[in-house]
């Protein structure tokens, strides 16, 4: 008998690793993804594996904060008015989860999510071709006030066993001292870790071509087909062409796009996509940048990316998947670079030279990682945010342990796909 393969729905990050905990498991799989397959959200990203971002988007501040920002063409939040009864309802799931509640009982799913992730990124960087640097992440704060928020999320990370500094002036030149920052102080997470995000999607398809995986790309999904509560096989557009694809089991892993396509599938899955920007420089001479890091009131991610260049990444623009480019959004991460570092400025790019991405924002900050329960055969791996190329090889693990009816690392239950309802 012919084994059906898996087939993932999706080939960013999150649905390549899930090929990857597959096919080493020695599963047939076949990705379809509706891109080129050299664009999408993991590519132009800040590349950071952060085990210490265990705080979710939907937590107590963050609706005040976003109506702030709206006011501000420049901030790092904007959601783009439109009529759609998807976004009412996302963002009142959102309202709802923005409480300490939500965040008490996040925290240890997005620690242990994120320490297994970078666990397996130290172990892949052995057998994939990606530079990975283990030089941890500087949270530079402006304020004071914006300091001490900072320094209690330190203190609560050293409770749950990472570890984090409060560093002031003196020990954050010495850690920087081309650029010297000028700020009030700042956390540093020497645990986290970066890598370049090219370079890792490119070695893991090389990795999974080589191991028989079928990787569809210009192939949309158009409808399934099912017999009782099982999927048996899926209509795709390829090229133009029209083919049916059989499959023994599927996961949905179609990050932005996810939600839509899971109305194919017959489930709710809230989702917006939170468009963010990244420009990428070569390194200042006599200024270089040596630890990644963030602008806190910023919210603006930099990272030197193996010691070529150094990527500035930001924004999140809730505004459907709109392809079009904010420029006011890129010109406030470039004005915000130098209030932090006064002696590095950096010019406003040409459109042409900006790359931007669609993160999956689910509307408690967490994934969806697990079964569905409409179709015993359907998996749902997506939901990642801005944390997609951190969460990754965790999630692709995870949910290849479920479809092989393994124990899986970590309970799945705070990241089911039926949380608010199907």
């Amino acid at each position: 008998m012919v084994q059906k393969p898996v087939v993932i729905v999706g080939g960013g990050v999150i649905g390549l690793f899930s090929a990857y905990y597959l096919v080493e498991s020695g599963q047939k799989v076949i990705v379809i993804d509706k891109s080129s397959g050299d664009e999408g959200c993991s590519f132009g990203n800040a590349g950071m594996v952060v085990p210490s971002h265990f705080i979710p988007l939907a937590s107590p501040g963050m609706i005040e904060k976003g109506l702030k920002w709206m006011l501000d063409s420049e901030s790092p939040f904007y959601v783009k008015p439109r009529i759609s009864l998807d976004l009412l309802k996302w963002g009142l799931q959102f309202y709802k989860n923005s409480n300490q509640k939500h965040v008490d009982n996040s925290v240890p799913l997005l620690r242990d999510l994120g320490l297994l992730s970078k666990s397996l990124y130290h172990d892949l960087a052995q057998k994939l071709d990606y530079s990975y640097e283990e030089k941890g992440l500087v949270m530079y704060c402006k304020k004071q006030s914006t300091l001490d928020e900072e320094a209690h999320v330190a203190q609560l990370a050293n409770q749950i066993g990472i570890e984090a500094k409060v560093l002031d002036k003196k020990a954050i030149h010495d850690l920087e001292p081309e650029i010297r920052p000028e700020v009030a102080g700042a956390v540093y997470f020497p645990g986290d870790a970066h890598l370049n995000p090219t370079e890792l999607i490119e070695s893991l398809k090389k990795y999974l071509l080589s191991k028989g995986v079928l990787i569809k790309n210009d192939s949309e999904l158009l409808n399934i087909e099912s017999t009782g509560e099982k999927i048996t096989s899926l209509e795709v557009q390829s090229y133009g062409q029209k083919e049916t694809i059989e499959a023994d089991r599927v996961i949905l892993a179609a990050g932005s796009w996810s939600g839509v396509l899971a109305k194919i599938f017959r489930l709710n899955l809230p989702m917006q996509a939170g468009k963010g920007y990244s420009v990428s420089k070569s390194q200042l001479p006599g200024k270089e940048i040596f630890i990644p890091n963030i602008l806190v009131e910023a919210r603006v991610a930099i990272t030197p990316m193996s010691g070529k260049f150094v990527r500035f990444g930001g924004t999140m623009e809730i505004g459907g998947l709109d392809s079009t480019i904010n420029m006011n959004r890129v010109r406030g991460i470039i004005k915000s670079v130098p209030e932090f570092f006064p002696e590095y400025t950096l010019d406003l790019p040409q459109k042409e030279d900006v790359w931007y991405g669609f993160r999956p924002c689910s509307p408690d900050g967490l994934p969806y990682i697990g079964k569905s329960n409409h179709f015993k055969n359907l998996f749902i791996n997506t939901g990642h945010a801005m944390m997609g190329i951190s969460l990754a090889p965790a999630s692709g693990k995870l949910i290849a342990q479920q479809i092989l009816g393994e124990k899986t690392d970590m309970d799945l239950d705070g990241f089911s796909a039926q949380r608010f309802g199907n």
